[in-house]
């Protein structure tokens, strides 16, 4: 059969090429066309236009780059229609891929699946009408999401967390802190990792005051898990003569070897906290106070990171608004480093958090659903 998947940044790259290598154990003639990244191309298929040509983030991006998005639908949309593939499958990037949903279901007549649902228990509830209007089928990831669609009288399947799954399958899972030393050249002190995002707008930020509140720990080194797509030139404005390693394609190396991290919101903290490394959110907003407001009055989430979403509870500190500030963080950072049962009531956290999180197996779990809703042409009910 013939897959069209759309994913607008790094972590639907991931997630999208997972879900590829998943469907070709199911469906042997598969054959894929996208929007993606390198990982999908990995994975085979045609890649159509890559992710760092779309990846714009806030407003004032977005509208400055008004024209290229508004092309890169048009040209995704004619060649959906002359690609005519089986299924389209969406990749969380809401702005994008509900205007495309709706192009596919009205005037091609082609199934929609949603692989990770966009965050619209966050903000933009109102999208839930486009989903129940448009997606034939949404996979979520996140536990509980299938409760919160439940009370829009949409029925959704929970398949599992895709990171769960790559963290289970990462490679140098056994690697000693002296072999990751040796490999890279660095010290043989404690490593305080620096996940400051994965756009340029994210790390622009973020870094810079990560790197003041942490440079304070003198018996640690620092080391800045460079995101995919982001070349070391731009890493570098922001170091500058600061005690910090950067260092490419070794998040999960890194984290494993980490006594701590500095994390912006996102996958990241999942990750981080799957790895068993206690971690601090940190994210700066402009206008911090009014940001925050914001956040307590519009927003319709208590918090900004999955694992505290996950637990329902505050697990990791969240020092984003108003709270972001180099103080702090490195106050933060010294419980997390220091206070030792601060750090174990966190561990404990993250054992419950994967709990609830369920095993591995996502993206077989998406794919088999999306290859018997195909095949056979019905829905399938979730479970």
């Amino acid at each position: 059969m013939k897959y069209y998947l759309i994913a607008g940044e790094a972590s639907g790259d991931l997630h999208a090429s997972n879900l590829m290598e998943s469907l070709k154990k199911v469906d042997s003639d598969a054959d894929f066309r996208y929007f993606g990244g390198d990982l999908m191309q990995a994975q085979g298929g045609t890649l159509v236009k890559h992710y760092r040509e779309m990846a714009y983030m806030g407003f004032l991006p977005v509208i400055t780059h008004l024209g290229s998005i508004t092309k890169a639908i048009r040209q995704c949309k004619k060649d959906i229609t002359v690609y005519r593939p089986d299924v389209v499958i969406l990749i969380d990037y809401p702005g994008f891929n509900l205007r495309i949903a709706k192009f596919v279901k009205t005037k091609l007549h082609i199934p929609v699946h949603y692989y990770i649902s966009p965050k619209v228990w966050a903000w933009k509830e109102y999208r839930v009408k486009s989903f129940k209007k448009y997606v034939d089928e949404m996979l979520c990831i996140l536990p509980f999401e299938v409760d919160y669609f439940k009370k829009h009288h949409y029925e959704v399947h929970y398949v599992g967390n895709p990171t769960v799954d790559s963290i289970n399958e990462r490679a140098y899972r056994n690697e000693t802190f002296e072999e990751f030393v040796k490999a890279n050249q660095l010290e043989s002190k404690p490593v305080i990792a620096l996940l400051a995002g994965s756009r340029k707008q994210e790390i622009s930020a973020n870094l810079p005051t990560m790197l003041r509140a942490a440079k304070s720990f003198d018996g640690y080194q620092l080391i800045i898990a460079g995101a995919p797509g982001i070349d070391a030139e731009f890493y570098n404005r922001f170091i500058d003569g600061q005690p910090a390693t950067l260092l490419f394609g070794q998040t999960y190396r890194i984290l494993a070897q980490a006594d701590a991290a500095l994390v912006t919101s996102g996958t990241a903290t999942l990750e981080t906290a799957l790895l068993d490394v206690p971690q601090a959110v940190c994210y700066k907003t402009p206008l911090p106070h009014l940001a925050y407001w914001a956040f307590r009055h519009i927003l319709h989430t208590p918090y900004i990171s999955l694992v505290n979403l996950i637990c329902g509870k505050e697990v990791v500190k969240e020092l984003f608004a108003k709270f972001f500030t180099v103080e702090n963080i490195r106050e933060e950072l010294y419980r997390l480093l220091f206070v030792k049962r601060y750090r174990q009531t966190m561990l404990e956290n993250y054992r419950e958090m994967r709990e609830i999180l369920g095993g591995p197996g996502a993206s077989d779990r998406a794919a088999q659903i999306i290859f018997e809703k195909i095949k056979k042409g019905t829905i399938i009910q979730p479970q």
